[in-house]
């Protein structure tokens, strides 16, 4: 869609996380994701350097517009298609990892189309 599968879902993560916590640093999308800290600090560099996120002296990470819009756009992808499989009858379980990979690769006129027709 934007850029790659994995830069997306650290966007969305840093989206979520800052929804729930007052700052967002490396070691909470590490947690959350499950991943290791240098993997996630090599992550956030890159997206730095893409000018997806601001990383401040304290280590706060925060998301530029363009990363904001990004990341707003995934997680929407992803509520939507999660909850329309659900009511499809779809474990939430399974849902998620399915919105997951889904989000990713449709296309946004075939997005477009699905909302409009689920909503």
């Amino acid at each position: 869609m934007y850029g790659n599968e994995s830069s997306e879902n650290y966007l969305e993560t840093i989206l979520v996380l800052s929804r729930r916590l007052p700052v967002v640093r490396s070691v909470d999308i590490a947690t959350e994701l499950d991943f290791k800290k240098p993997s996630v600090s090599v992550a956030m560099k890159k997206l730095r350097e893409s000018g997806h996120i601001t990383v401040s002296n304290e280590g706060y990470i925060t998301l530029t517009d363009t990363g904001r819009k990004i990341a707003e756009c995934i997680y929407e992808r992803h509520t939507l298609l999660s909850s329309w499989l659900q009511r499809l009858g779809v474990s939430p379980e399974t849902a998620a990892e399915d919105a997951c990979r889904i989000e990713h690769v449709i296309s946004a006129e075939s997005f477009d189309a699905l909302k409009k027709h689920i909503r």
